[in-house]
């Protein structure tokens, strides 16, 4: 599985980057976790509004840190 966190480095952006992390930790996946702070990387997935998190070339969110619980349903 490979989740991306898409964010310029913003707070938030790192924030979500927690979230997710915590999230994988505690579902037990086997996962790659990796930032995307290219602007025109981000774009390609239309993507306007960060923090934004895909999972596996899906677009799950954006504009907002996702809980933990709505992590674990995305990658579950």
């Amino acid at each position: 599985m490979k989740i991306e966190i898409l964010g310029t480095g913003c707070a938030k952006c790192k924030k979500t980057f927690e979230v997710v992390e915590k999230a994988v930790k505690e579902a037990g996946i086997e996962a790659e976790i990796t930032k995307v702070e290219d602007i025109n990387s981000i774009m390609d997935y239309g993507v306007m509004v960060t923090p934004a998190v895909v999972v596996d070339g899906d677009v799950k969110t954006s504009g907002k840190i996702p809980s933990v619980d709505d992590v674990k349903e995305w990658i579950q």
